[in-house]
């Protein structure tokens, strides 16, 4: 992907931290799993923002089973769907979705950046906040409730590939290039910590791994779940330019926005089928 930012930002750390630190960092940041963060700096960001996608793997799994389980016990694919959208957010403590509203408020306030960002940073949650919180569960639900319809499996692979493509949106909005809107807080602990290279290696592996995992269904099924990671990153990619643009780089909303954004986009692509 190419970058049109013009802001300086900063550039990757060239020490890197180990794997087990990154994955503590991931862990420790995207999810309630207990992961003693051992280092918080930017190496550390580096290798934990290039490992998102792992701590989405172990979401979309955890995610799933409950959703999986409901159906073959009898249960509708409604009450699944529900379910199975009801875990992320509990894994999270509901930060992307807060980070979803609290975006949706900056951007619909038309106030300048600094102003934006001091709505984005108040408890409550305004008019923009819950008209996005409303669509984006119910079209995420509605979109499971189709998946699950047709078969438990769909379901579940849907669930997981969403969940994955949700954190590596993250992980390519830590790309270097991508400036922090303030000098504080996750965002500017992140900005511009991947670089550009390995950002574009892993939003091709998880691609061809989300194809090869849906191979067994069949080829169409394959090529459904390329498409949906390749659209979620764009839909993701768009709103991350349009966040740059209108507060001058990246907070920890915005990534919790970028996260929903992907994720509805994956399952509603998914759901086509």
């Amino acid at each position: 992907m190419t970058d049109s930012f013009d802001d300086p930002a900063p550039t990757p750390p060239a020490e890197r931290a180990s794997f087990p630190d990154g994955v503590r960092f991931a862990f420790g940041t995207l999810t309630v799993l207990p992961a003693r963060i051992t280092r918080w700096d930017r190496p550390a960001a580096r290798t934990g923002m290039a490992c998102a996608p792992l701590a989405g793997l172990v979401v979309g799994v955890l995610a799933a089973v409950p959703g999986a389980l409901l159906l073959l016990l009898g249960g509708g694919p409604l009450l699944a769907a529900a379910v199975t959208v009801a875990v992320p957010a509990a894994l999270t403590r509901g930060l992307h979705l807060d980070g979803l509203a609290d975006t949706a408020d900056g951007l619909g306030s038309a106030k300048p950046a600094n102003e934006a960002l001091r709505i984005m940073k108040k408890s409550d949650i305004g008019p923009f906040g819950v008209i996005a919180l409303v669509i984006v569960l119910l079209v995420q639900t509605a979109a499971l409730a189709e998946l699950y319809a047709d078969s438990w499996v769909r379901g579940a692979l849907a669930v997981v590939v969403a969940a994955v493509t949700a954190r590596l949106a993250l992980t390519l909005a830590s790309r270097e290039g991508v400036p922090p809107a303030r000098p504080e807080g996750l965002g500017a602990a992140v900005a511009g910590v991947v670089p550009r290279p390995a950002a574009a290696a892993l939003a091709a592996l998880v691609t061809v791994a989300a194809a090869a995992a849906a191979l067994p269904v069949g080829l169409p099924a394959a090529a459904r779940s390329a498409a949906a990671v390749l659209a979620a990153l764009l839909a993701a990619e768009v709103l991350l330019r349009r966040c740059v643009r209108r507060f001058d780089g990246v907070t920890g909303d915005v990534f919790g926005a970028l996260a929903e954004v992907a994720a509805t986009t994956a399952l509603i692509v998914l759901a086509l089928g």
